[in-house]
C-alpha cells in the first residue's frame, strides 16, 4: 500500500472533461465562463451588502451571507481547474489534487444543502411565529445552525477523502468528468468498491432527504399559515420569499437527487457531467439573482449604496 500512494503521488490523473474544441463547446464554455463570473460578481455583491447594510443584519440574510460563501469555494474549487485544463489542452490533476476536489466538493454540497433546510425553517418561524422569532432564531441559534452546516459537510467531506485516499488505484488514469467526483474516481479502483458507494448511496439518501422534508414541512406550514394572513401585502411578501427560496431549492436537489439517487445502471457519466454543470455552476449563479432580484430589501440597500458612490464621485 505504501508503494502505491508513492506512486499515485507521482502518476497524475486524467480529467476527460466536459467540452472538446468543436465550434458548439467552445460556444459552451464561453456561456459557462460567463456564468461563472456572474456567480463571482453576484455572490461578492450579496455579501458586500449583507456586510455593509444594517438593515440587512437579520438571521436570514447572514443565513445568506453564508450561503454566498458557499457557493464561492464551490465554483472556485471546480471551474478554474476546468477553465484551465481546457484552454491549455492538459488535462491531468495530481491524485492529492483530486481527492482535495472530492473532499471540497463533499463538504461544500452537504453543508449548502442543510443550510438551505434550516433556512426554510427560519421562514417558518419567521412567518407562522413572528412575536416569538427574536427568541427562537437568537445569535446563539444563528450561529449554531450556521456552525452544525459547516460541521456537517465537513465531516462527511473528509470521511469521503480518507477512504478515497485508501483505495489502490491500476490501469486506467482517466477520470470521466470536468472535476474529481467520488464515483467517477471509485471506478478506476483495483478492488471491489461496491460496498463503500452503497455506503455513500445510503449517505446521500439522508444528506439530501433529511433537509428536503425539513423543508417541505415548513412550506407546507408556511402556506397554511399565509392563507389564514388577512393582510394580502404581508402575504404577498412572505410568498414572494418562499418562492425565491423554493427556486433554488428545487434547482439544488433537483440535480443533487439526478446524479446520487438514481440506481447505478441507469447512470451514464454524460449525464452526471451535465447535471453537475447545473449545480457547481448555474445554482451559484442563480442564487443571488433569485434572492436580490425579488427582494426590495437588497434592491434598496444596493441603491443606497450607489448612491452614496455617485455623491461621493461627484465630490
Amino acid at each position: 500500500m505504501e508503494m502505491w500512494l508513492n506512486q499515485s503521488s507521482t502518476d497524475d490523473l486524467i480529467l476527460l472533461g466536459i467540452f472538446s474544441h468543436s465550434p458548439t463547446d467552445l460556444v459552451l464554455f464561453s456561456v459557462v465562463m460567463m456564468v461563472f463570473t456572474v456567480a463571482l460578481c453576484g455572490n461578492f455583491l450579496l455579501i458586500f451588502l449583507i456586510y455593509k447594510e444594517p438593515q440587512l443584519h437579520t438571521p436570514m440574510y447572514f443565513f445568506l451571507s453564508q450561503l454566498s460563501i458557499m457557493d464561492l469555494i464551490l465554483i472556485c474549487s471546480n471551474v478554474p481547474k476546468m477553465a484551465f485544463n481546457f484552454l491549455s489542452g492538459r488535462k491531468s490533476i495530481s491524485f492529492v489534487g483530486c481527492t482535495i476536489q472530492i473532499g471540497l466538493f463533499v463538504s461544500l454540497v452537504g453543508s449548502e444543502g442543510l443550510l438551505l433546510g434550516l433556512m426554510a425553517y427560519d421562514h417558518f418561524v419567521a412567518i407562522s411565529h413572528p412575536l416569538c422569532y427574536p427568541i427562537l432564531m437568537s445569535q446563539k441559534v444563528c450561529l449554531q445552525i450556521i456552525g452544525s452546516s459547516w460541521v456537517f459537510g465537513l465531516v462527511d467531506g473528509l470521511i469521503q477523502m480518507i477512504v478515497v485516499m485508501t483505495f489502490p488505484y491500476c490501469g486506467s488514469r482517466e477520470v470521466n468528468h470536468f472535476f474529481c467526483d467520488t464515483l467517477s474516481l471509485l471506478k478506476l479502483a483495483c478492488v471491489d468498491t461496491s460496498f463503500f458507494e452503497n455506503v455513500i448511496f445510503a449517505c446521500c439518501v439522508f444528506m439530501l432527504l433529511l433537509p428536503f422534508s425539513i423543508i417541505m414541512a415548513s412550506y407546507a406550514h408556511i402556506l397554511k399559515a399565509v392563507l389564514h394572513v388577512h393582510s394580502s401585502q404581508a402575504g404577498k411578501k412572505a410568498l414572494a420569499t418562499s418562492s425565491s427560496h423554493m427556486t433554488v431549492v428545487s434547482l439544488f436537489y433537483g440535480a443533487a437527487m439526478f446524479i446520487y439517487l438514481r440506481p447505478r445502471h441507469y447512470r451514464a457519466p454524460s449525464h452526471d457531467k451535465v447535471a453537475s454543470i447545473f449545480y457547481t455552476v448555474l445554482t451559484p449563479m442563480l442564487n443571488p439573482l433569485i434572492y436580490s432580484l425579488r427582494n426590495q430589501d437588497v434592491i434598496g440597500a444596493l441603491r443606497k449604496r450607489l448612491d452614496c458612490y455617485k455623491i461621493s464621485s461627484h465630490h
